[in-house]
């Protein structure tokens, strides 16, 4: 048995896979084309955003647009069609998760934008949005707004958002009480 091995034993073998791996690269390379999409912001700019509240709409601000009195806002739920049948807000239009970043959904987007419309994200729950708000806020679309709490808040509070003015039960990860003070 000899400790040689393959590209010692049969060098053209070995020249042959390399031309072929090189070829592949090269092609791959010649192929490439510039993303359709390209962030503005970078993940800590987005993340910023998320801590800071910006971009963010209080359900009690949902009010004036479920009452007409608002037109410049426009709902958008992100959950299947399924959960959208089984309910959801007045006025809201059904865009999957899957279908917001279609070719044809990131010119609507582009258009509300130019047109000073604001675009409201939600899904079952807050976070159930968060991620297709981000990435749509690290795409520059600063017209595009994160309903804290999402459908399921909406749902327990919808004869009186009015009231839900102040209640930050819908923000999650925020503690009652500071942990690191007590455990000092």
């Amino acid at each position: 048995m000899s400790n040689k091995h393959v590209h010692e034993t049969n060098p053209k073998r070995t020249v042959i896979v390399m031309v072929i791996f090189v070829a592949v690269i090269v092609a791959g390379l010649l192929s490439l084309k510039t993303p359709r999409l390209t962030y503005v912001l970078t993940p800590e700019q987005t993340l910023a955003l998320v801590t800071g509240g910006e971009g963010c709409v209080h359900p009690y601000q949902l009010v004036p647009v479920l009452n007409g009195t608002v037109d410049t806002v426009i709902l958008i739920d992100i959950r299947n069609k399924f959960e959208f049948g089984k309910g959801h807000i007045k006025g809201a239009e059904n865009i999957s998760a899957y279908d917001l970043t279609n070719e044809e959904n990131i010119a609507r987007l582009k258009e509300f934008k130019k047109n000073g419309m604001a675009v409201v994200l939600y899904g079952n729950t807050q976070l159930e949005a968060n991620g297709p708000w981000m990435v749509f806020r690290q795409l520059g679309f600063d017209n595009v707004m994160l309903l804290l709490g999402g459908y399921r808040y909406y749902a327990l509070h919808k004869h009186n958002l009015a009231a839900t003015k102040g209640d930050k039960s819908y923000l999650p990860g925020m503690a009652d009480f500071n942990y690191a003070e007590v455990a000092k």
